[in-house]
């Protein structure tokens, strides 16, 4: 379905490192579903930015972030997994105490 460029705004979330949602700039964040924001939380504006099938993205496939732009009205990005090598690294406050951990 990718077709053309779309002008979104993407908002960062308060209440979860590394989440992230893009709309359309025009739309802006005024008919996401109640259910999305209230775990998502406030929408906190990051930046502006043309989507493009020929500009890809870090961590998103760019034809799959417009579809849902344009379909849903929003694309909702995660937050990347833990990195394995970090968690278990010494002093990480997760990582299990003592010498059989």
């Amino acid at each position: 379905m990718l077709k053309g460029k779309l002008f979104c705004s993407i908002y960062k979330s308060r209440r979860k490192a590394g989440m992230y949602l893009y709309v359309d700039r025009q739309k802006g964040t005024g008919d996401l579903p109640d259910v999305l924001l209230k775990q998502f939380g406030k929408p906190v504006h990051v930046s502006d930015m043309i989507l493009s099938p020929d500009r890809p993205l870090a961590r998103a496939e760019v034809g799959r972030v417009m579809d849902d732009i344009r379909i849903k009205g929003f694309y909702l990005q995660m937050p990347p997994p833990p990195d394995e090598d970090m968690f278990m690294a010494d002093g990480h406050p997760d990582k299990p105490a003592g010498p059989d951990a």
